[in-house]
């Protein structure tokens, strides 16, 4: 059985575009948090840039795709968060020069 680490899940949570912004969520600050148990099953928080983001139900079946597909993964819980709120300084350095913040 493959070994999941948690490394390896932001690696495959960062292949998950925002269809906005054109960037992955991790480096857009959208993932919160990333556990892997000794099962490997994963869970996560994530959040959204605004509570009515048109593209949140196709970020959530991406991220539900991207850890499914991660070898090893045999469970995912993936947990929408409004605490704390999204801002920009979530954002990697990247993705700030990117977007001109």
């Amino acid at each position: 059985m493959s070994e999941v680490t948690k490394q390896i899940v932001i690696e495959a949570l960062n292949q998950v575009e925002d269809p906005e912004l054109m960037m992955g969520i991790v480096d857009i600050g959208l993932v919160y948090e990333v556990n892997v148990d000794e099962e490997n099953n994963v869970a996560m928080t994530y959040s959204l840039t605004s509570m009515g983001c048109p593209a949140g139900p196709h970020i959530a079946s991406e991220i539900e795709r991207a850890i499914t597909e991660v070898p090893g993964v045999k469970g995912v819980k993936a947990e929408l968060v409004w605490s704390p709120p999204w801002t920009p300084e979530l954002m990697s350095e990247d993705a700030k020069f990117a977007l001109g913040f």
